[in-house]
Order: structure tokens, then C-alpha cells, then sequence
């Protein structure tokens, strides 16, 4: 068992960053290839990003890739989201998920773990 736990969300303005936190509780957080999530209203879960068990590679989707950054800290059992370049369409709900499988995925059903979510709010 994972559980999963953001941070760091907020209201920025257009080109601004913001770093998201996603700690993890549990002694096996180093071998769950560790993803990010968003939802905005009225629109599905979209893949951002993900990174694997070492965090070398991560993988973006097109709509952040050169914006967002994804690190990780095994030690810390905590994942990064570094926002940058923030736009309004990137407002919304962020959460980090865990998957135990070692290849890298978008797709959401394969993530076991969840957090909760944090809001972020982009103004134009």
C-alpha cells in the first residue's frame, strides 16, 4: 500500500511556476514508476507526466513538455512537479499516482495509487 498526498498547488498568474509536492507513505515508494495527473472541470483525467524508479527519462505529454519537470527523491519518498511557464489552460486539479510496473505509462488505469488532488489556478 501507497498513499499519496500533494502540495503546493495555488493561484498564479501566466508565465509564473509553481512546484508541486507529491509524498509518499510506505517503505516501497522506490519501485513505483510515479506519474502526474490533471483534470480540469468538465474534462477527463489527462496524463502530464511520468518518471521512473530512478527518475532518469520522464516522460510528458506534448501539452508540457519544455514547461514542466519532474523529478523525484527516493530518500524523501516525495515527487516533483515543476511548473513553468504556467498557462490558464493548464488550471486544474493535479494529482500524483503510483504504478508498480516499471514501464512508463500515460494511461491512467494503470496506476494503483492516488492522491487527493491540489488545485491550481492559472490567471490570464
Amino acid at each position: 500500500q501507497v498513499q499519496l498526498v500533494e502540495s503546493g498547488g495555488g493561484l498564479v498568474q501566466a508565465g509564473g511556476s509553481l512546484r508541486l509536492s507529491c509524498a509518499a507513505s510506505g517503505r516501497t515508494f522506490s519501485t513505483y514508476t510515479m506519474g502526474w495527473f490533471r483534470q480540469a472541470p468538465g474534462k477527463e483525467r489527462e496524463f502530464v507526466g511520468a518518471t521512473t524508479i530512478s527518475g532518469g527519462t520522464p516522460y510528458y505529454a506534448d501539452s508540457v513538455r519544455g514547461r514542466f519537470t519532474i523529478s523525484r527523491d527516493n530518500a524523501k519518498s516525495t515527487v516533483y512537479l515543476q511548473m513553468n511557464s504556467l498557462k490558464a489552460e493548464d488550471t486544474a486539479v493535479y494529482f500524483c499516482a503510483a504504478n508498480p510496473r516499471l514501464a512508463l505509462s500515460s494511461n491512467a488505469k494503470l496506476y494503483d495509487y492516488w492522491g487527493q488532488g491540489t488545485q491550481v489556478t492559472v490567471s490570464s
